[in-house]
């Protein structure tokens, strides 16, 4: 009697297996919902498969826990799953969603990096950015195993940090931040730029402290190259530099005020006092000041004081510069 019919009970369970599958493939390969809302979803570090299927279907985005647990396994050989801020939809499928978490394709939050900040500065916008470490970003600045992992030669990262505008998740490091920082530095002044620096006679270093102290001196980019010329000029010359903003960097808690007394401090950064750049960069400079440094107008230029509306006036003598100080800068220190 059974042999009669095992055909056909092979064909109702045939058709059934064909139903399951059916009904897992839909489960696995179709969205839950034809329109839906845009969700942010985290997945945090070590976070099982089980787990993060059991988090996709508490928010409506996967129909089943087991279903998601076995594409899974299903796609094994595709990756595991990356930690991090999703935006996900009930209008992806599962499948669309693993994939999504596999390759990593998080939320990423910009930040952006002004120019001329000391290095404390730029890891103060960081860590309120990121909920970060500012004390840890101060210390790995200066932490000589990391610098050395970086491939820089200083003692600090003050200079090496490029001003520009990131993008990282939100579960980003301190040392990922810096990292990523001081390798867009190094990607910018690419082989041409270092060629350049040679036939100046200097190196990396010495061209990125020139460009900081350009940084802090020009309020307008158009006379960045011409303040370059008047440091090249007196350089050649044997002048000191006599940049205020050096003295500044040398002064430890500066109060805003800078002193006559200031100027008569030797410090390793008091170029009124001292002759040559100071030993490090005193900020980080941007892409044109760097630019500056290393390709310098041309001009007959030893001095330049500041007309107060960021703009300022360039002279060839020392007369010239003291009717022009006279002039625009009529406060005393």
């Amino acid at each position: 009697m059974i042999r009669r019919h095992l055909p056909l009970l092979l064909l109702f369970f045939l058709g059934g297996l064909v139903l399951v599958l059916i009904h897992f493939y839909s489960l696995l390969y179709f969205p839950q919902q034809e329109q839906a809302e845009q969700v942010i979803v985290e997945i945090p570090f070590g976070m099982s498969v089980q787990e993060a299927g059991r988090l996709l279907h508490e928010r409506g985005l996967v129909p089943s826990v087991a279903a998601f647990k076995l594409l899974a396994r299903l796609t094994a050989s595709e990756g595991m799953i990356r930690a991090g801020e999703y935006p996900l939809s009930a209008t992806m499928s599962p499948r669309e969603i693993l994939q999504q978490l596999r390759r990593g394709n998080v939320i990423l939050h910009r930040v952006t990096i002004p120019e001329g900040l000391r290095g404390e500065e730029v890891a103060r916008i960081i860590a309120g950015k990121f909920s970060l470490s500012w004390e840890r970003l101060i210390a790995l600045q200066s932490d000589p195993d990391f610098i050395v992992s970086l491939g820089v030669q200083a003692p600090t990262l003050e200079g090496y940090l490029l001003p520009e505008t990131y993008s990282f998740p939100k579960d980003v490091t301190e040392d990922e931040v810096l990292r990523k920082m001081v390798a867009d530095l190094q990607a910018f002044f690419d082989a041409e730029k270092r060629e350049r620096a040679k036939q100046l006679g200097l190196t990396l270093h010495q061209v990125l402290t020139l460009a900081s102290i350009i940084e802090k001196e020009a309020a307008r980019e158009e006379e960045k190259p011409r303040i370059a010329s008047v440091y090249y000029n007196r350089l050649k010359k044997k002048m000191r530099l006599q940049s205020d903003p050096t003295v500044i960097y040398g002064i430890k808690n500066f109060d805003g005020n800078l002193r006559w007394r200031d100027l008569k401090a030797d410090t390793p950064y008091n170029t009124y006092m001292r002759y040559g750049l100071p030993p490090t960069p005193i900020a980080n400079p941007g892409k044109q000041s760097i630019l500056a440094a290393l390709y310098p107008e041309v001009s007959p230029y030893l001095y330049f004081v500041s007309r107060n509306d960021g703009s300022h006036a360039f002279s060839v003598t020392l007369v010239e510069h003291n009717r022009a100080v006279n002039r625009y800068q009529r406060r005393k220190r």
